[in-house]
């Protein structure tokens, strides 16, 4: 066998044990659970909606809603509740009348489907022209086998809007759907006149707790609303519980992970439960709600562990802590305040140290700008300078040299800014700058080309000093000349 075949044989052995012992059947039961797949039961072979809806006709819904009618005409106050409020049977009517909502939108929404499956044999794009669930069934209650009520109907008209008339009406002459029969119209009529019952049961339990929420939370009330409180207190498992609940997990409570199609107010957002949905929280723009969620269970909190010690029955909390929220909502929403131009302050620098004197008065006037330097700062207007420098342009003497003569004018030499010299240190310079002959650069040093010997037209070679002459002249200057001289004092002779 060569090398290839080898191969093919050791890769068709693995593929056989992957087949076989890779995976189980368990674990690919596993995997085939953990798709999530939503079926979508189809109700139209069902029938009657009885058998599928029996919330209506069962014993826990006929009980509470005779309660309901029992303690609706009494009048109760926080005062006689004592003790935990969870043993009042009152309070335990409210959390199973609230929990019995929830039922009802759940059978409200199969009624929905039932009755959308049996009619769009007769009207199939009525489910995308009418989206609501309570005005579909309505809508299909006004119908039933006549689509041409809908062209001059006034309790239509209640129902829907009339851009939604006109484009039913247009939609029901061209449909393509077929006349239902006898039987089919009486399991329409029973189920829409159950969703109806059920609708008008669930607004009935909404007005009683919203009417005794007053007396078991009249603080939290206040804050998010009856129904919100009941809501939250029910789901929360009663008062005390929820008292003990952070605010953190108060503000998820009735939080859900998809929405039904039927007339639940949930929504697809994360983390929001019943309170980012009541309407203190909806009345803000909704880049605010979530933080408004936030600081609203914060106070429902507070207002709960308020309402389960029986304080403040008349609701003073409530009041107070709705008064903060809304007063923070304004701050939020508020405009940014208009950004003012102000001048920069005076500068807080201290005085300066100032040294005042002759001395100083003095330096000032040696260390000031001499008058060749202000001449060559100043320009001509209108002129076009000439550089003093090739390889520095751009940079002239200015007005140094622009008399009429064509040389640089002297200056004028201010006594104040000369330098000032000893007098002993002026004798010496005088003495170093006398010239005996010619100068070399080394200072005192006579010149290399001068000599003593010098040819006359008489004698021819004659010896002679030449800085005898010089010298002469120089002492002469020195002794009446010199700023170094002083006055001499010349004797009068008497006059005969």
């Amino acid at each position: 066998m060569s090398l290839a075949d080898e191969l093919l044989a050791d890769l068709e052995e693995a593929a056989d044990e992957g087949d076989d012992g890779l995976y189980g059947e368990e674990e690919e039961g596993e995997r085939l659970e953990d798709i999530p797949e939503e079926m979508e039961v189809d109700y139209s072979k069902a029938e009657s909606v009885s058998s599928i809806a029996k919330l209506r006709n069962s014993k826990p819904f006929s009980e509470i809603m005779d309660k309901i009618s029992m303690y609706s005409g009494k009048q109760r106050k926080n005062s006689e509740v004592s003790g935990p409020v969870e043993s009042d049977p009152e309070y335990r009517l409210i959390v199973a009348a609230n929990n019995l909502t929830v039922e009802i939108d759940n059978e409200l929404n199969i009624i929905y489907k039932f009755t959308r499956d049996k009619y769009s044999k007769r009207f199939p794009e009525l489910e995308s022209l009418v989206p609501d669930s309570l005005d579909y069934i309505r809508t299909v209650k006004e119908f039933g086998n006549n689509l041409e009520k809908c062209k001059t109907n006034e309790t239509l008209q209640q129902i829907l809007t009339n851009a939604t008339i006109m484009v039913v009406s247009v939609t029901a002459s061209t449909t393509q759907g077929s006349l239902l029969t006898e039987d089919e119209l009486k399991q329409l009529e029973e189920s829409c006149d159950m969703a109806l019952e059920l609708n008008q049961s669930k607004h009935r339990i909404y007005e009683y707790v919203e009417s005794k929420m007053s007396f078991i939370a009249p603080n939290l009330s206040i804050i998010v609303g009856a129904s919100t409180a009941a809501k939250i207190m029910g789901i929360a498992g009663g008062l005390t519980n929820l008292s003990k609940m952070p605010a953190c997990n108060l503000m998820l409570l009735g939080a859900q992970r998809r929405t039904l199609s039927g007339f639940s107010s949930a929504s697809l957002l994360p983390h929001t439960g019943y309170i980012y949905h009541c309407d203190v929280v909806q009345s803000l723009p909704p880049d605010l709600r979530r933080k408004a969620a936030r600081l609203v269970s914060a106070k429902c909190a507070l207002a709960s562990r308020v309402d389960s010690f029986h304080e403040s029955s008349v609701g003073k909390v409530g009041y107070d802590l709705k008064e903060e929220i809304e007063r923070k909502f304004d701050k939020w929403q508020e405009p940014p305040p208009v950004k003012q131009v102000k001048p920069l302050p005076a500068p807080l620098d201290g005085q300066r140290k100032k040294r005042g004197g002759r001395r100083y008065r003095k330096m000032k006037e040696r260390l000031g700008l001499t008058e060749i330097r202000k001449h060559a700062n100043r320009m001509t207007f209108a002129e076009i300078e000439d550089d003093a420098y090739q390889e520095d342009l751009g940079f002239s003497l200015g007005q140094l040299g622009k008399s009429g003569s064509g040389r640089v004018r002297q200056a004028q030499v201010n006594e104040a800014t000369k330098a000032r010299i000893s007098k002993s240190l002026q004798r010496t310079l005088q003495k170093q700058s006398m010239t005996y002959g010619g100068k070399s650069t080394v200072r005192d040093r006579s010149s290399g080309i001068s000599s003593s010997v010098a040819f006359t037209p008489l004698q021819g070679l004659e010896i002679v000093n030449p800085q005898a002459a010089e010298k002469k002249v120089a002492e002469a200057n020195q002794k009446y000349f010199s700023n170094m001289a002083e006055f001499l004092k010349v004797k009068k002779e008497a006059k005969m």
